[in-house]
C-alpha cells in the first residue's frame, strides 16, 4: 500500500509550489500527480511556443464550453495545461498580480488573512525580479519574472505616447505602488526559456527522496472513509491504483479540474450528483458554481510602417529569427504574444481601474479566435489592440457528465450575462477607437480591419461584441473560498467544508476574478497554502 502524508492532485500552477514546499525539510513524505507527462518539450519551453500547444491534445485538456446565448450561441474553447507546471507551461506568461483591492475585498468575504497585506509577501516569495527586490518585488524566489524592453517592438512606444495623449499616465511597474497606467508587460521568464511552475518549483526538488512525481496519473476520485479523506484513485497506464495520506489529500488541478474530482468524489449539489450516477456523500452546493472568467475583444489594424508581421512573414524572415532565438535566445520569439497594454478606466466616477488593455505589434487575421500564432502573421503591416474588463459580474457553473473521471464536464460560463458586463464591454470598443485615434497612432494606422469603419453604433458594436468576443482563459472561482457552506466550498484555511483531511489550493479557490492575468496569484495561493498546511502539521513555515 503506497502510504504518503500529503497526497496533492495536480502539478500546475499552485501544485507544484506545494510540492517543493511541502517537501522542503524532509518530515512529509509527499506525492504529486499529474495527469499529463514531461515539460520537456521545445514548444512549452520556447516562450513563443504558445502558438503551438494551444491546441496541442498531449499537453492540454482542449475543453469546449456549452453554447453561450449571450455570444450568439458560440461556443468557448479553453485550453487548460495537461502537463507538469499545469497552464503555467502553455499560457502566456504575462506576469500580473493584481489589484490591492481585489484581495482586502477577499478578506471583506470573510476571509481573514487574505488581504493585500497578508498576500503580499507571498508575491514577494515567489519571486526573483530582474530589476531587483524593493517595497513590492521580490529578489530571491523560484520565479524569474522578466523585464522583456530589450527586444520589445518600437511600436510599443507609440502606444504607449497615444496612452498619454487620451490621459493615460505611463506606468513602468504594473505590479509595484499602482497598477494603474499604459505600459510593458513582463514575463515569467529566465534566459529566453518560460519560467513555468515545473521548472522553478519541481526542477529544484526532483532529487528529493521524500517527494514521489508520477506523472500520466489521472486522478480518478478522492477516497474518503468516515468524513475524512484518506487517498485518492487514479488510472495510470490503463492500472488502476491507489495511495493513501496519511494528513492530507490536496487538490490543485485547477478551475475545472478540482470541482470536477470533488463531484467524482460524491462531494458537491447531491440532487445533481445523485442525477448522474455518484452517491452524495457530502452535499456541497457550491461546488462547481461561481464560475468567473475574462473576456476580451481585439482591434486589428493595418499600419503604414513596419511591424513584425514584416519581420516574421516570410520563411527568410521565420529562418533569420528562429536563428537568433537558438543562437541568443533573443529576439521576438523569446517574449510573449503581448507586448504592451496597461489598466484604466472605462469611464468617470470609478474608484479604480477595470480595464486591462493588450497592444501586439503583429496580426493574424486569419487565425481562430483567441489563438495568437506569432509564427504565422498576417502577409502585410498590422497590429491588433485589446480591451478586457476586469471585474466581471456574471457567474457561470460547470457539473460533471457522467461517472466516467475521462469525460470533460460541461462548462456553462454564463457570458454577458448581466446588463454591467454588456456596458463594460462596449465602453473597451470605444476605448480602443479612443486610443486609435490619438496622434501617435493615427498616423501610424492605414485602416482598422475589425471590426471596420462599417461599425458605428452602440448596436453594430454589441453585435460585434457577441460575434467576436472571445475568452482569455482565466477561470476560476468553481470551489469558492468562503465562510458560509451552503455557497463556498472551502474555508479561510482552504479546507473543504465539511471534509475532514481535504484541502483545495488553486485558482478555483478565488471568491472573485482578480484584476488581470491569474497565474501569478495562483502561484501566490500555493505559497500561502503551503504556510497554512505546514503550520497545521507542526512543520516550519
Amino acid at each position: 500500500m503506497a502510504q504518503y502524508d500529503f497526497i496533492i492532485v495536480g502539478a500546475g500552477s499552485a501544485g507544484c509550489v506545494l510540492a517543493n514546499r511541502l517537501s522542503a525539510r524532509g518530515k512529509f513524505k509527499v506525492l504529486l500527480l499529474e495527469a499529463g507527462g514531461s515539460d520537456l518539450n521545445f514548444w512549452i519551453w520556447m516562450p513563443i511556443g504558445y502558438g503551438k500547444t494551444f491546441y496541442k491534445r498531449s499537453v492540454n485538456w482542449m475543453y469546449e464550453t456549452a453554447p453561450n446565448p449571450e455570444l450568439n450561441n458560440r461556443t468557448s474553447y479553453w485550453p487548460r495545461g495537461k502537463v507538469m507546471g499545469g497552464s503555467s507551461s502553455i499560457n502566456a506568461m504575462v506576469y500580473i498580480r493584481g489589484q490591492q483591492e481585489d484581495f482586502d475585498g477577499w478578506r471583506d468575504l470573510g476571509n481573514p488573512g487574505w488581504g493585500w497585506s497578508d498576500v503580499l509577501p507571498y508575491f514577494k516569495k515567489a519571486e526573483t525580479n530582474d530589476r531587483g527586490e524593493d517595497a513590492y518585488r521580490g529578489g530571491q524566489g523560484p520565479v524569474h519574472v522578466a523585464t522583456m524592453d530589450r527586444y520589445l517592438h518600437p511600436l510599443c512606444q507609440d502606444f504607449i505616447k497615444a496612452g498619454e495623449q487620451v490621459q493615460f499616465p505611463h506606468n513602468p511597474d504594473f505590479n509595484g505602488a499602482t497598477q494603474e497606467g499604459i505600459g510593458t508587460y513582463q514575463n515569467t521568464a529566465k534566459d529566453g526559456f518560460r519560467m513555468s511552475t515545473a521548472r522553478a518549483y519541481i526542477r529544484p526538488a526532483q532529487g528529493r527522496k521524500n517527494l514521489r512525481v508520477e506523472k500520466n496519473a489521472l486522478a480518478t476520485r478522492v477516497l474518503l472513509k468516515d468524513g475524512r479523506a484518506v487517498g485518492v484513485a487514479y488510472r495510470q497506464r490503463g492500472q488502476e491504483k491507489q495511495a493513501f495520506a496519511g494528513a492530507e489529500v490536496i487538490l490543485s488541478s485547477g478551475a475545472v479540474n478540482s470541482p470536477q474530482l470533488l463531484q467524482l468524489s460524491g462531494i458537491g449539489p447531491a440532487e445533481m450528483l445523485r442525477a448522474k450516477g455518484v452517491e452524495a456523500v457530502h452535499d456541497s452546493p457550491g461546488v462547481g458554481q461561481n464560475l468567473q472568467d475574462h473576456l476580451a475583444i481585439d482591434f486589428l489594424y493595418r499600419s503604414r510602417v513596419p511591424t513584425l508581421n514584416d519581420q516574421l512573414h516570410s520563411w527568410h524572415g521565420k529562418l533569420w529569427q528562429g536563428l537568433r532565438y537558438v543562437l541568443t535566445r533573443g529576439g521576438p520569439l523569446s517574449l510573449g504574444v503581448n507586448q504592451g497594454g496597461g489598466f484604466v478606466r472605462s469611464r468617470p466616477g470609478l474608484a479604480r481601474p477595470n480595464m486591462q488593455l493588450f497592444f501586439s505589434p503583429v496580426s493574424y487575421t486569419k487565425a481562430p479566435p483567441g489563438k495568437r500564432p506569432l509564427m504565422n502573421p498576417d502577409p502585410f503591416s498590422g497590429f491588433l489592440m485589446g480591451a478586457q474588463p476586469m471585474h466581471p459580474t456574471s457567474r457561470g457553473h460547470l457539473a460533471i457528465r457522467s461517472t466516467d473521471p475521462a469525460e470533460p464536464p460541461e462548462i456553462h460560463p454564463n457570458y454577458l450575462s448581466t446588463d454591467l458586463d454588456k456596458q463594460e464591454m462596449l465602453e473597451g470598443s470605444k476605448l480602443m477607437r479612443q486610443l486609435a485615434a490619438a496622434p501617435a497612432l493615427a498616423d501610424l494606422i492605414e485602416d482598422e480591419i475589425l471590426p471596420g469603419a462599417a461599425v458605428q453604433s452602440d448596436e453594430e458594436l454589441l453585435e460585434d461584441i457577441r460575434e467576436r468576443i472571445g475568452t482569455v482563459y482565466h477561470p476560476i472561482g468553481t470551489c469558492m473560498m468562503g465562510p458560509d457552506p451552503q455557497t463556498a466550498v472551502v474555508d479561510a484555511q482552504l479546507r473543504v467544508h465539511g471534509v475532514l483531511g481535504l484541502r483545495v489550493v488553486d485558482a478555483s479557490i478565488f471568491p472573485t476574478l482578480t484584476s488581470g492575468n491569474t497565474n501569478a496569484p495562483a502561484i501566490m495561493v500555493g505559497e500561502k497554502g503551503a504556510d497554512m498546511i505546514l503550520a497545521s502539521h507542526g512543520g516550519a513555515v
